[in-house]
């Protein structure tokens, strides 16, 4: 599975890690149990620098309309996305232009650095 991701509900923290070929599938599955472990509100951390984006511009749309749709639902807490990639950072970019939702979004090269910001990132209220 080329998506992996805990959900640490004592540290309020999500994190994913990507390691190969990421697609549409692969997100979608992410985003609906983040949704289901009522973790929607917590900070995120992806970590992509080992991730190969497989989706296409319409894909991008896709999931960003999927968390829009969530954001009407439940408010999304900071997400921090470390990647070494200009094809993860653009289609980062592109995900966050879409998507509806406003929410502390912050690209890095370091998990340590990740870390550091989302520690100072503050987090909405629970549903």
């Amino acid at each position: 599975m080329p998506l992996r991701w805990e959900i640490l509900h004592a540290e309020k923290l999500v994190y994913l890690v990507a390691d190969g070929t990421v697609t549409l599938k692969d997100l979608e599955e992410h985003f609906d149990a983040v949704l289901v472990a009522d973790a929607m509100p917590y900070a995120h951390l992806f970590n992509a620098i080992n991730c190969q984006p497989a989706y296409s511009d319409d894909d991008v749309m896709t999931m960003a309309a999927r968390v829009s749709a969530y954001a009407s639902i439940v408010k999304s807490g900071p997400l921090a996305v470390v990647t070494l990639s200009d094809e993860v950072e653009d289609t980062f970019k592109r995900f966050i232009n879409l998507s509806s939702r406003k929410r502390p979004t912050k690209l890095f090269r370091t998990e340590a650095k990740a870390r550091a910001w989302l520690a100072q990132q503050p987090l909405p209220p629970q549903r």
